[in-house]
Parts: structure tokens; C-alpha cells; sequence
């Protein structure tokens, strides 16, 4: 029978987070233990009002680091002073669950985000009271496989990490310990 593969940061997880956890929190059942539930990495390209090979390849772009198919935004109301019209594509989303999930986890944390320039941490406070959390990245270009040369432009990303935590404190702890570098 063949072997299914798991992600190592889900390993990590089910060996070493959730008994830590348990202890930390005092959990009676093992499913009240918080866990990443789904990561959402979204691009806004405002400037494909004006010109569509932005959005496309802002779409290439994402597609290329979370490693799946991108659905394009459609704006959802009209802006008379930006030119924008109800139902008119302007940016990119991507929905990470499972196994694409705890890889992408793991290569912003131990890849991407220590490329950043001047990288002193994430912000702490970023939750949102219900045990999710939001990180923006000014630069695409921080993930390996985008190659530089190839970019039109250098575009930000929004990342919204889901988890089943039910407080920002039991949220914080668990992507801690999952290995996010949290300022100090």
C-alpha cells in the first residue's frame, strides 16, 4: 500500500502543537484544540481598470506561489472617481485548504518572510477577536518562485490565516508555536 504523503508542518503539528496546547489551554476533548483551518491569499490590482495584462499576470503571480488555480474579484460596487464599474475584474484570490495549506504555511514562515528586507517580525496585535489572522506583504517577489525578471510590476499580497481558535490568545499561541515570527 502506498504511503500518503503529509506535510511536515502538519506533523509537527499533531507530534509536538496540540500536546502543547492541551497542556497550555487545559483542554478537555481533543477537538477543542485550535488548528489552521484555511489560509485566503489575495491580490488587489486597482490598475487593471485601465490595463488587463495587469490582472493577468498578478494572477500568474499567485498561482505560481500558492501553487492552485486563482479566482478573479469582481468589484462590487460602482466608483465614479476611480473609474470603476460594478462587476469589473480588479484582483485575485486563492483558497488553501488541507495539504496546499500547511505547505504554503510552512514556506511563508520559514522561506518567504525571512527574505523580507529590514524583517524584524510580524505584528502581534493582527487578529482579528475571533482567532484569525491577516499579514500583508508589500512584495511578491519575497517567495522563491517568482523570478524577477519575468514581473511587471512588484505588487502586494493580503494573507488571512483561519483558524478554529476561539480567542486571539489560543490564535497566538498556536501559529507561535507553528513557527510564525511574531515581533517581540
Amino acid at each position: 500500500m502506498a504511503e500518503v504523503y503529509v506535510p511536515t508542518v502538519k506533523k509537527f503539528y499533531r507530534d509536538k502543537v496540540v500536546k502543547e496546547l492541551q497542556e497550555e489551554f487545559g483542554y478537555k476533548s481533543p477537538m477543542q484544540i485550535p488548528g489552521l483551518e484555511k489560509i485566503i491569499v489575495s491580490i488587489g490590482c486597482g490598475d487593471a481598470i485601465t490595463n488587463k495584462k495587469f490582472l493577468d499576470s498578478a494572477v500568474q503571480e499567485i498561482e505560481l506561489i500558492t501553487g492552485q488555480k486563482a479566482l478573479k474579484t469582481k468589484a462590487r460596487k460602482s466608483i465614479s472617481n476611480f473609474k470603476l464599474r460594478e462587476g469589473m475584474e480588479i484582483g485575485a484570490k486563492v483558497t488553501l485548504r488541507g495539504a496546499y495549506m500547511w505547505e504554503f504555511f510552512e514556506r511563508l514562515t520559514s522561506v518567504a518572510l525571512p527574505r523580507v528586507k529590514d524583517f524584524r517580525g510580524t505584528n502581534p496585535n493582527a487578529f482579528d477577536g475571533n482567532g484569525n489572522y491577516s499579514l500583508g506583504i508589500t512584495e511578491q517577489i519575497i517567495f522563491p518562485e517568482i523570478d524577477y525578471d519575468k514581473i511587471e510590476r512588484v505588487s502586494g499580497l493580503n494573507i488571512a490565516i483561519v483558524t478554529t481558535a476561539k480567542t486571539d490568545q489560543e490564535a497566538r499561541s498556536l501559529l507561535q508555536k507553528l513557527g510564525m515570527p511574531f515581533r517581540k
